[in-house]
């Protein structure tokens, strides 16, 4: 079994529960990063900026660690989908998604902080919305307040019935971490799940 620690760099509590189904004993640090795009940087470049950020943000407090980093952007026409963070800016992207194919990014980062070595990879996950109405994405909106959430959905949640089809290598990610990625970075590291 693995002796060093392991740290999920997130607050998210979305993040916590995935990570827990793996049944590995972790902690949790805040990586407290600026979250923003940079301009002219493509959803998928975004997402795999954050992630490694995000894990080398909080190496420092946990010597000796295997410390994940994740991040996820959705891109709509090249457009980059974030949290909505308010109802109007949920309800806009909603109402921008539906009918549509969206592809959701989800970036993956393990970083070793005793050797410096850091294994990166993103996995994308297509996902054709419904052509919902307003007064049903208001419905949504009243009942899961999603706003903490990339593209306004929570896929694990009521969200789903958003979705007319998903397309993805690995059903975690995009709930925000690719656990079947993940496994593959540790059993790499030394730790095996099983």
């Amino acid at each position: 079994m693995n002796s060093r620690p392991l740290v999920l760099a997130s607050t998210s509590p979305y993040r916590r529960e995935l990570l827990a189904r793996l049944r590995l004993p972790f902690e949790v640090g805040a990586p407290g990063v600026n979250e923003a795009a940079l301009p002219g940087e493509a959803a998928r470049d975004t997402a795999l900026r954050l992630a490694q950020l995000k894990a080398r943000a909080v190496a420092p407090k946990y010597p000796g660690a295997l410390v994940i980093g994740s991040d996820q952007v959705a891109a709509l026409d090249g457009e980059c989908l974030g949290k909505p963070g308010s109802h109007e800016m949920a309800v806009s992207q909603l109402r921008a998604m539906r009918g549509r194919r969206v592809t959701f990014h989800t970036a993956l980062a393990l970083l070793n902080t005793a050797s410096g070595g850091l294994q990166l990879d993103e996995v994308p996950t297509a996902v054709y919305f419904r052509d919902c109405s307003d007064e049903e994405i208001e419905r949504y909106l009243a009942a899961e307040r999603p706003y903490d959430c990339t593209g306004s959905a929570k896929i694990e949640g009521l969200g789903i019935a958003l979705v007319e089809r998903m397309v993805s290598d690995d059903p975690s990610a995009l709930m925000g971490l690719p656990l079947m990625r993940l496994t593959a970075m540790l059993k790499q590291e030394g730790v095996s799940v099983l």
